[in-house]
């Protein structure tokens, strides 16, 4: 295993700090201030490792999806179970955490479109990234799952991965205003458990 560098853990607390922050108080609510000293990291430091606020940005949301495409993944990966089970086993999960964190934060992709999705170049790139990263896993385990015969094959696998990312979101923003995981699983059953199934 190889072992990390100063600068590389340093760079690490801050993207995880980052993701801690924006996830709060926004992309506008945010000073680097703030973040360096959460980290105890000098403020010239910061920009030789991002050269702005907005480059910091841009790797804080790739540092945000990369543990939820290891986690969706994972179960995608599991050999017990056939493929939309595994999608639903995941976002099963995922409520669940949601609802441990009482509904707080909601996701940093939906709240920085939001914020600064059509006002940052580098960071509506970002987050396109993102998101496209997210919906092709999305896609491959749906078409998966089509193969399988569970899910319907008058829609293509890309079609309802859209869906499925769009939905989500916009159930994700309901959660935190109704303080309530139901909307997140409306979105399920009615996807997964009904619409999506053949």
């Amino acid at each position: 295993m190889t072992k990390l560098t100063q600068k590389q853990i340093n760079k690490e607390s801050l993207l995880s700090q980052g993701v801690t922050l924006l996830m709060q108080q926004g992309y506008h609510g945010t000073g680097l201030k703030e973040i360096l000293d959460a980290v105890q990291i000098p403020k010239g430091s910061f920009y030789n490792y991002f050269g702005s606020k907005e480059n910091f940005a841009v790797e804080v949301i790739q540092h945000y999806i990369n543990p939820f495409i290891d986690q969706l993944s994972g179960h995608l990966q599991k050999t017990d179970n056939d493929a939309l089970s595994a999608l639903q086993n995941y976002f099963n999960e995922l409520i669940i955490e949601l609802e441990k964190a009482e509904f707080k934060g909601g996701c940093l992709l939906g709240n920085l479109m939001g914020e600064i999705g059509d006002t940052s170049e580098v960071c509506q790139k970002s987050l396109q990234l993102a998101v496209h990263r997210y919906r092709n896993l999305l896609q491959a385990g749906l078409l998966k799952a089509q193969q399988e015969g569970t899910v319907r094959i008058d829609k293509s696998a890309e079609e309802m991965a859209d869906l499925l990312v769009d939905l989500w979101q916009g159930a994700l923003l309901r959660m935190k205003i109704e303080q309530s995981s139901t909307p997140l699983k409306q979105c399920c059953e009615n996807l997964l458990g009904d619409f999506f199934k053949s």
